[in-house]
C-alpha cells in the first residue's frame, strides 16, 4: 500500500499586528508526518501561526508548503485537506452531534447522503461519542466538545491536522482520553499540537518545538531533548526566602512549592554541592532551561507554582 505522507515547511514566516506586536519573527520549521508539539507559554505566537497554517491569517513574509502544495498560494486546495480545531471551539448547543456532523459533511463537500452516513458514524464511534449522538451538544462535558471538535476537524481525512490548545480546561480522565484519541491520528497525517502544558507533549508528540516571543528556541525530539540534560539536573528543598540567594549562586530551572518550602531544580554540568540531589531530567526541565537560557531570569511568580497535595 503507497504511504502518502506529507510533511509541512514553513520558511522565514513573520507577523506584526497593526497595533506593533511583532508576534512572528522569521519562524523556520520542518514538521514531518506524525505528532508534533509546538511548546511555548501564552502569548508566545503559537495561536497566530497556527491561523496562518490554517489559510485563515497572511503572514507578512514567508513561505509554507504542505508537500506540493503552496499554503499562501493555493488556501483552496490547503482547505480541502485541513483540519482545525481552534481554541475556541462554538458549537451549536440546540443540535445533536449526528446532525451537525452531518451538516459539516456537507459543507466538506460529502454529498453522497449514503458516504455521508458511513463517515458520521465511523467519526463518531472513532472518537468515543456514538452512544451519544442523539444528545445535543449543550448538554456535552468540556472533554466531550473537545472529541466532537476532532471529529468535525477529521471530516474529509485531511493531511494536515491543527489542534490549539486542546487539553485547557479538561478533567484528568478527559485529558487522558483526549489525548489517547490525538495519538491514534498522527499516523498518516502532519498533526499540529499547540499548548502550553508540557505533559502533552511528553505523552504524544515524536517531534517538537519551544516557541517564545515569536521565536523558536528550540527543535527536537522530546527524548533526545530529556537525554542531553542528563546529568546536568539537581534538586534541593530550601525555604521559601532563599530562592534569590539560589539564583544568584545556580543556574535555577524551576522551583516547586512543596509542604511550605521549594523544590527547587537547578542547571549545571558539575556538581553543585553535597546539599543537593541529582535527578533525572524530564521535558519540564527541558521546556524551563530552553526558556531560562533566553530570557536570562524568569520572573519568579512564572516558574513558581503551587503543588497540589
Amino acid at each position: 500500500m503507497e504511504n502518502h505522507q506529507e510533511s509541512l515547511s514553513i520558511r522565514n514566516v513573520s507577523k506584526t499586528y497593526t497595533n506593533g506586536v511583532q508576534a512572528l519573527h522569521s519562524i523556520s520549521l520542518d514538521i514531518p508526518a506524525g505528532m508534533y508539539g509546538l511548546l511555548g507559554p501564552n502569548g508566545a505566537g503559537k495561536s497566530t501561526l497556527m491561523r496562518i497554517l490554517a489559510t485563515l491569517q497572511e503572514p507578512d513574509e514567508g513561505q509554507i508548503f504542505l508537500g506540493k502544495l503552496n499554503v499562501l498560494h493555493q488556501k483552496d486546495e490547503v482547505r480541502q485537506t485541513l483540519g482545525y480545531l481552534p481554541q475556541e471551539f462554538g458549537v451549536y448547543p440546540k443540535s445533536s452531534a449526528e446532525e451537525l456532523l452531518d451538516y459539516f459533511a456537507v459543507l466538506k463537500g460529502i454529498t453522497n447522503r449514503a458516504v455521508r452516513k458511513e463517515t458520521t458514524e465511523t467519526l463518531l464511534r472513532q472518537t468515543n461519542l456514538w452512544d451519544k449522538r442523539k444528545q445535543k451538544l449543550g448538554g456535552f462535558s468540556g472533554g466531550m466538545k473537545q472529541r466532537f471538535g476532532v471529529a468535525v476537524a477529521l471530516l474529509g481525512n485531511p493531511k494536515l491536522l491543527i489542534v490549539d490548545e486542546p487539553t485547557a480546561g479538561l478533567d484528568p480522565a478527559e485529558r487522558v482520553r483526549f489525548l489517547n484519541l490525538l495519538s491514534e491520528l498522527g499516523e498518516n497525517s502532519v498533526v499540529i499540537l499547540s499548548t502550553h502544558i508540557v505533559e502533552d507533549v511528553s505523552e504524544l508528540c515524536t517531534n517538537m518545538a519551544i516557541i517564545n516571543k515569536g521565536q523558536i528556541l528550540l527543535e527536537a525530539q522530546p527524548l533526545e531533548a530529556v537525554n542531553a540534560l542528563k546529568g546536568r539536573v539537581w534538586r534541593k528543598l530550601v525555604p521559601k526566602d532563599a530562592l534569590l540567594a539560589m539564583e544568584q549562586e545556580h543556574q535555577v530551572i524551576s522551583a516547586k512549592l512543596l509542604s511550605g518550602r521549594l523544590m527547587v531544580r537547578v542547571y549545571t554540568q558539575d556538581s553543585p554541592g553535597s546539599s543537593f540531589d541529582q535527578v533525572e531530567p524530564d521535558l519540564e526541565d527541558v521546556y524551563f532551561s530552553t526558556m531560562a537560557g533566553y530570557c536570562g531570569k524568569i520572573k519568579q511568580q512564572q516558574r513558581v507554582e503551587e503543588v497540589q497535595p
